[in-house]
């Protein structure tokens, strides 16, 4: 019955036929989605006991409130110079350079994937055919030969968007990459700034020991020419003897932090053999400003960290989008034109052409859960992302909430410290007066001269740690950085549209 069909009502029937079976397979096939969904969801600001700015502050947040060159404010070049030749010379940073590239280029693999594809094979092959086989007289049971050359291409076409959500998702990892090689940053200077200025302070209490040993010596001078005089006994000269050595063996071992402390910036600054050399500037001349201590929502642009990890979670959305565009159909637009021949002679003539195009179409039917795992996987990474995002804006809001802390603390002692060393010093001088004029003892000077000592040392570790504290303060409060690409949308506007997906 079918031979009485015109020849194109047969074509229509087939095509027809192709069309109700893709369409039958294309629901049947698509595997079920159902069920699999993102349980993670960022923390808001609010939830956090952030400051939430009005939208005008919000605009304004931009400008970070820390500048990008904040150790420029401590007024020393050589402190400059050492900042700068870590930047560039870094290893670290180096190794996110390598990352960030290494990350575009993923992403420009995937973009690649969304465009056109061509390419080209020849073959030349020598064959003998067997007699009895498949391939019939007169090539049956003689040698022959067979070449071929075809150029190749394919597009395919993404609509259902798989291709466009995996470069989303390479960029994604690319800016995060980018954060972290500005966190990266962030961190190097500060550490090289509180580096230099613990070698300050060691400097100073380098002075301070020498000071006491000058001191000692002083007060030993005076208690033998007491004993000369017979004022004194041998157990006051012995006790002062006692103290010029004990005040060496402390300047020892201030040299030796000062010396693992040049050891340490000079390693920052990828310069390890050149320790000994570095000096830093005298710890009173080293100044720096006070930065914003108040917490507030556009904090969470500031710290690169944490845009670093916003960046990981769009990354991880686009993946979830991927996965669901592997459950539609692939279609593909391929075509082929070339020449191929029996016989090297017959490769060159007009008949040896070939040539085909087609679209070709590709659907999951069965494949045992895999699509449903693989989404189930991006969904769970989805969940690290969010996670991880959420952990990186409770440690940044805890890194800046501390180093708030230590900063108003270190202010609030440095003033009753100098009261405390002022005090101390006059009443040595007292103790020195009454002990030269025989009014006082020898315990009393002894006494009051640990005391200053003491104080002295305290008032150099207070000044150490309020420059400390603000190095630290302008990285927790993200060091000048800003974001200077936003995330396409809100991690908790994502994350609530997964879970009611």
């Amino acid at each position: 019955m079918n031979r009485s069909f015109p020849l194109y009502a047969r074509n229509r029937q087939l095509a027809l036929s192709a069309i109700a079976l893709a369409a039958t397979t294309f629901i049947a096939g698509c595997a079920d989605m159902g069920g699999i969904h993102t349980e993670a969801s960022a923390r808001s600001p609010q939830s956090l006991g952030l400051m939430v700015e009005p939208s005008a502050a919000d605009q304004a947040a931009a400008v970070a409130p820390v500048d990008a060159q904040w150790w420029t404010a401590l007024g020393d070049s050589h402190l400059n110079q050492l900042v700068e030749t870590a930047l560039a010379d870094g290893p670290s940073l180096k190794v996110a350079e390598a990352r960030i590239r290494k990350a575009w280029a993923m992403a420009q693999v995937s973009d690649a994937a969304d465009g056109p594809q061509v390419n080209g094979q020849a073959t030349a092959n020598r064959n003998h055919a067997p007699a009895n086989g498949l391939i019939p007289p007169p090539i049956a049971g003689h040698n022959y030969s067979t070449a071929e050359a075809r150029i190749n291409g394919s597009w395919s076409l993404d609509l259902f968007g798989k291709h466009r959500a995996a470069l989303d998702a390479a960029v994604g990892s690319a800016r995060a990459a980018q954060a972290d090689r500005d966190a990266a940053r962030v961190l190097l200077a500060s550490n090289v700034v509180q580096a230099y200025v613990q070698l300050s302070r060691w400097q100073a209490q380098e002075t301070v020991a020498e000071r006491a040993i000058a001191q000692r010596e002083h007060t030993l001078k005076l208690v033998r020419d007491r004993y000369s005089a017979g004022l004194d006994t041998t157990l006051e000269v012995r006790q002062s003897e006692s103290g010029v050595p004990e005040a060496r063996v402390q300047l020892e071992q201030v040299r030796e932090q000062k010396h693992l402390a040049q050891n340490a910036l000079a390693a920052l600054v990828g310069q390890p053999g050149n320790g000994q050399n570095l000096q830093a500037a005298p710890i009173a001349s080293l100044k720096l400003p006070q930065f914003p201590q108040q917490l507030s929502a556009s904090l969470l642009g500031r710290r690169a960290d944490v845009v670093a990890a916003r960046w990981r979670v769009e990354a991880a959305d686009r993946s979830i989008a991927e996965a669901k565009a592997e459950f539609y159909p692939d279609i593909n637009l391929t075509a082929f034109i070339g020449l191929s021949s029996i016989g090297f002679n017959n490769f060159a003539k007009t008949n040896a052409r070939e040539w085909g195009v087609g679209p070709a179409l590709s659907l999951p039917i069965f494949d045992s859960g895999l699509l449903r795992a693989n989404l189930r996987g991006k969904s769970a990474d989805y969940d690290v992302a969010v996670e991880g995002y959420n952990q990186a804006v409770i440690n940044a809001v805890h890194d800046v909430a501390d180093q708030i802390a230590s900063a108003k603390s270190a202010y609030a002692q440095l003033p009753e410290q100098r009261k405390a060393a002022d005090a101390a010093q006059s009443a040595l001088d007292i103790a020195n007066q009454r002990y030269a004029a025989g009014l006082g003892t020898y315990l009393n000077v002894l006494s009051a001269e640990t005391n200053v000592l003491a104080q002295r040392r305290q008032s150099v570790d207070i000044e150490a740690r309020i420059l400390q504290t603000n190095a630290a303060l302008a990285q927790a409060l993200g060091g000048g950085y800003s974001d200077p690409e936003p995330s396409a949308a809100a991690i908790d506007t994502a994350a609530s549209q997964k879970k009611a997906s």
